[in-house]
């Protein structure tokens, strides 16, 4: 790594002495500096644009040239003559100042030359032909060697710091604006430009009354030779040389017009290429938010999903997937536009997974206990370590339908309508083998198998309307409703029996000494009825200031059904007890009204109100009726300081209520896992959150250095907490409201700068907690509080070329320090990933690309495991061919797993994953 690094900075340092400097200050007739003037300069010889760039704040430029050549340098800017000069270098810097003249008849900047980069007030325009070197594939590799751009591994994308909320292709919201549908699988050469769109409002009146700017959208303008043609790829691909067959199928379909549009994306393989994962599917929420994410009120109706584990690509043994989507949207007329997409993925997939977990004791004095008697089933054995063993096979069956509607008859009023659908099958089924299922004293390991199976649905509907009645008074109505059914089912077989004080809790297999088959099984129904409305009033006093009235309300109805049953002998067995069973219907409303005023002053916007609450819940469980009712005022507060156009630093403070679900209401006993049991609190009050934010942002084109700094601190009063108790080997949970509060502060900045052909970028986040947590201890029936702190670190670093003629390759190192201490038992884990990712263009036919990464995880400073991680493909495709030819083979070096680890307020964890081996493939793709 070491060599690379020396390789590169000596790359750096010939190009820079091969280049000279041109500087100067370009100002008006009148001695005014223009900010944001166009500079650029073209080769008299080749007539090729070879630099460009922007003037600063103080109309400052610069242009870095080659030595010994003829330039004509242009200038031009907004309502002003365009001026030409012509420069001859040599081998030293040269300056030179430019005047523009003004020019009324000029309405825009005409350009001769395509343009890099142009900045238009919040719109910047990237040239995607500019930035390309021949190896783009998809959206994606275009995106990361834009200037400000970043694109990680999930497809999520940042500007300047800040995260895309969607995409859009020719003006029309791609899959609902998906970054990672985008950049997965938009092909490279289908894309002209590449606008970033600041401060977005989807809605025209409301830009001016609302504060949109952490609002940024991509849109991405087709090459004049794909709008009104189908585009896109057909590709297959077959296994090389090897015993288990493998295949990649993936046709992708484009088709764009002023009136309507259709994408058709699908992929069926079994090489651990995901395209739509699980942790895809939770989170894609159609465009949907949660209204109390400005009302001070977090209600978020919890998810019953079962615990699968979170798919990675590298993360299994086996994956087999299978994905189909359809995007279209329609312009009847004008003024209307019909859209909507569906979207089916199914997974297949084995793991096989080795933990082990350090309970800190749990919370007790482990030496001072009496010896384990076998004989005595109320004898406690109180581990401090457990090894497990899994072996995991999920199979998924997902979809996911949405239709939308926005009519816009004129300026002033604007409806919308949605309609959203989740639907799925999941099943999972894992044996495991843990230290903590002993039948004796001699520790004799017995096999755990679970069952955890479900069919959920959900249908949100959004509903808005805005309405401008003059220049001094607008109305926004926005409505949600969410109707959602789950049934998680949960079952835990053994073929022996040992955790016998957990289960007579239960009363479940009450004669534990014949140690018969354990046949444990449980249902769940939760459903899910949740209406949002508020009205929003602005009235305009000035162009710099405005009033907000919002009126609002959240109701809210949750119904929780829960019971045991046992198989004995073939023979269903219910288990009747008030403790297994749940039957609870839980509301809650909201009223709310709020009052802010938002005023510009020089460079600051300040933005302050409050919000008033009338909340009442109410949970009827038990034969008896439980209401918490209050009213509460939430204050909130923003300062913005514009320092320069791309400049600014903002502080934020929010109070805000935190209120918990029916899932945690419920107290009849439910099943977490095969050794834990959970039971709800009825009397559970709400969290208060006192959270301060402070963002820093700067993004200068005139050096293209961008800079992104922000600090979070949050403290919780009454926080929801777990109470544990540990029962023989086996855990019980309640939640409770904690009297110590929880504290969290947060650290992430990250640098990034482009100069000539080459990117760098370092970023870091820090992350300190404290949390308390409760701990029964059983021998003396004594509750403990338990103070858990995590501090994390993760450093980032990365170098990138973007020649036209030559080589690029990013290369880059990574650090992760997860420090925990839980109970006063501290642990440290330490990863340390240095890369690097190669292509090269050779023989204007040849492509090949390669990416590897090495990873070696330490525990307090010891190494437990290193492992590296390399994949190559070579492709070829003849000049104006359609067809191309792609050779490529996954984890080359055959690595056998990966690590991961973890904690919580009860244990840290360190995880091994077997993965899948390597994978040799042929492919050919046809391209439309």
């Amino acid at each position: 790594m070491k060599k690379i690094l020396f390789i590169a900075i000596c790359i750096a340092t010939w190009a820079s002495n091969a280049q000279i400097t041109l500087k100067g200050v370009v100002k008006d007739s009148i001695g005014t500096p223009l900010e944001m003037a166009n500079v650029i300069a073209i080769n008299k010889a080749t007539k090729k644009l070879e630099s460009y760039g922007f003037t600063d704040a103080k109309g400052n430029y610069k242009l870095n040239l080659v030595q010994n050549t003829t330039y004509s340098i242009r200038v031009s800017y907004i309502g002003l003559k365009t001026a030409e000069v012509d420069v001859e270098t040599n081998d030293i810097n040269l300056f030179k100042d430019l005047v523009l003249e003004g020019d009324d008849s000029l309405d825009e900047v005409n350009i001769t030359y395509k343009m890099p980069v142009t900045v238009k007030g919040d719109t910047i325009v990237y040239d995607a032909d500019s930035f390309k070197s021949g190896t783009e594939k998809k959206l994606g590799d275009v995106l990361q060697k834009l200037p400000g751009v970043e694109v990680n591994d999930d497809g999520e994308i940042e500007v300047e710091g800040k995260t895309v909320k969607k995409v859009m292709v020719e003006g029309k919201d791609f899959f609902d604006g998906d970054s990672k549908l985008a950049t997965k699988n938009i092909p490279a050469n289908a894309v002209d430009k590449v606008q970033v769109l600041k401060n977005h409002s989807e809605v025209g009146q409301m830009s001016r009354v609302t504060d949109n700017e952490d609002n940024v959208v991509i849109n991405i303008k087709l090459k004049e030779g794909k709008k009104n043609f189908w585009f896109g790829e057909v590709a297959t691909g077959l296994g090389l040389g090897m015993e288990d067959s493998r295949y990649i199928v993936h046709p992708k379909l484009f088709y764009y017009s002023p009136k309507y549009s259709l994408n058709v994306i699908t992929d069926a393989n079994n090489i651990g290429e995901v395209p739509f994962t699980m942790r895809d599917y939770f989170k894609f929420t159609g465009g949907f938010r949660q209204f109390g994410d400005n009302n001070g009120t977090n209600f978020n109706v919890g998810s019953n999903d079962i615990a699968f584990l979170t798919l990675r690509n590298n993360r299994a043994k086996e994956i087999e997937s299978k994905f189909g989507a359809l995007n279209f949207s329609y312009s009847p007329k004008k003024t209307w536009d019909i859209s909507g997409f569906a979207i089916y993925s199914g997974n297949k997939t084995d793991m096989e997974e080795t933990t082990r977990r350090e309970y800190s004791n749990a919370g007790v004095d482990i030496n001072n206990l009496p010896p384990y008697d076998e004989n005595n089933p109320s004898s406690i054995k109180y581990i401090d370590t457990e090894q497990t063993q899994d072996v995991t096979n999920q199979k998924s069956d997902l979809g996911l339908f949405k239709l939308s509607s926005s009519f816009k008859p004129n300026a002033n009023n604007q409806f919308d309508y949605d309609i959203f659908a989740k639907v799925s099958q999941q099943q999972q089924l894992q044996t495991t083998l843990s230290s903590r299922t002993y039948l004796n004293a001699d520790d004799e390991v017995v096999p755990i198998h679970q069952v955890s199976e479900q069919s959920p649905f959900s249908i949100n509907q959004n509903l808005n309307y805005y309405y401008t009645l003059n220049d001094k008074n607008i109305f926004a109505f926005e409505a949600q409703h969410l109707w959602q059914n789950e049934d998680p089912f949960y079952n835990a077989e053994l073929e022996k029996l040992s955790f016998y004080n957990l289960l007579s809790l239960t009363n479940v297999n009450p004669n534990p000494g014949d140690h018969n088959l354990f046949n444990v099984n449980q249902n769940k129904r939760i459903k899910t009825n949740k209406l949002d409305a508020k009205l929003d009033y602005y009235y305009v006093l000035n162009p710099k200031s405005n009033l907000n009235v919002t009126l609002g309300s959240t109701l809210s109805n949750q119904q929780f059904n829960s019971g045991v049953f046992e198989i004995l002998d073939g023979n269903k067995n219910e288990i009747t007890e008030s403790n297994t069973v749940n039957d609870v219907d839980f509301s809650f409303d909201d009223l709310y009204m709020g009052l802010h005023y938002k005023f510009i002053a020089g460079i600051f916007t300040f933005n302050q109100g409050f919000t008033l609450h009338n909340y009442v819940s109410k949970n009827t469980q038990l034969g008896s009726v439980y209401e918490n009712n209050f009213i509460k005022l939430l204050p909130d507060a923003s300062v913005k300081i514009n320092l320069k156009k791309s400049e600014t630093l903002r502080l934020n403070y929010a109070m805000q209520t935190s209120f918990t679900d029916v899932n945690k209401l419920a107290e009849g006993y439910v099943f977490n896992n095969y050794n834990s049991l959970y039971s709800g609190n009825r009397t559970l009050d709400n969290s208060l959150y006192h959270n301060i934010n402070l963002n820093y942002f700067s993004f200068n084109m005139f050096n293209y250095t961008n800079i992104f700094g922000s600090i979070n601190y949050s403290k919780r009063i009454k926080e929801i907490k777990s109470n544990t108790e540990f029962i023989d080997v086996n855990q019980v949970r309640t939640s409770v409201n904690s009297a110590f509060p929880d504290e969290s502060i947060s650290a992430r900045a990250n640098f990034q700068k482009s100069f000539r052909k080459f990117k760098l970028r370092l970023g870091g986040n820090v992350s300190y907690g404290k949390s308390n947590s409760l701990i029964t201890d059983r021998q003396t029936n004594e509750t403990r509080n338990r103070l858990a702190k995590t501090f994390s670190q993760t450093y980032t670093s990365k170098f990138s070329t973007n020649f036209k003629e030559a080589p690029n390759f990013d290369v880059g190192y990574n650090v992760s320090i997860n420090n925990s201490d839980i109970g006063g038992v501290e642990n440290t884990f330490t990863t340390h990933s240095p890369y690097i990712n190669f292509d090269a263009f050779f023989l204007k036919e040849f492509i090949f690309t390669s990416k590897y990464t090495y990873n070696s995880v330490l525990n307090n400073g010891e190494t437990i495991d290193s492992y590296g991680f390399l994949r190559a493909d070579l492709t070829y495709q003849k000049k104006d061919s359609k067809w191309e030819y792609k050779v490529g083979v996954t984890n080359l070096l055959n690595s056998t797993g990966l690590n991961q680890n973890s904690s919580n307020d009860i244990y840290v964890s360190n995880s091994s994953y077997v993965i899948q081996p390597r994978i040799a493939m042929f492919t050919v793709k046809y391209n439309l």
